[in-house]
């Protein structure tokens, strides 16, 4: 798995999936792109990609594709279209993009790095995520927070673990 983190102007998002697609397609790899608000951690989009790889092993995943089963399980939704709020949206976006190779071709991942490039200018924003935004989201609430060892980080972890005990 690898991630490009920075920042992307979306002028016509179904341009800029496009662009998404093709680097998929063309390099045989996975790639999806995430609002960098909601994303907390590299930890929490590879949780994600192993719970949604595991979910279409057994076959319950709910998505045909696995990109968007990616996204279901890093929203820790099991609808769609709730998940998509994740998602990049047009106009100005802080972004990760995951791009993962099913057969685990490093160089496949690479390449698809590298066409995405010219899509998103690359800057460090992975884990400076809205900590309000992602506390909506993911439902997490003042109680929640302190009555748990853990931070917000380690909660949304857990809400991308249970989804699977939520089906």
């Amino acid at each position: 798995m690898r991630l490009l983190d920075g920042t992307a102007t979306v002028d016509d998002l179904d341009a800029f999936l496009g662009v998404l697609d093709h680097a998929a397609e063309a390099t045989g790899t996975t790639v999806q792109a995430f609002d960098a608000d909601y994303v907390v951690s590299a930890a929490h989009l590879e949780r994600a990609l192993d719970r949604a790889d595991r979910a279409i092993a057994r076959g319950e995943n709910v998505a045909r594709e696995r990109a968007v089963e990616l996204l279901c399980y890093a929203a820790g939704r099991r609808q769609i279209n709730r998940a998509l709020e994740m998602g990049v949206a047009e106009g100005e976006n802080r972004v990760v993009v995951l791009v993962d190779s099913p057969a685990g071709d490093d160089e496949a991942e690479a390449e698809a790095v590298d066409r995405l490039r010219d899509h998103v200018e690359e800057a460090p924003i992975l884990g400076a995520y809205d900590e309000p935004t992602v506390r909506e989201f993911f439902d997490v609430s003042d109680a929640e927070l302190g009555a748990v060892d853990g931070d917000l980080a380690d909660l949304v972890l857990e809400r991308v673990a249970l989804l699977d005990v939520e089906k």
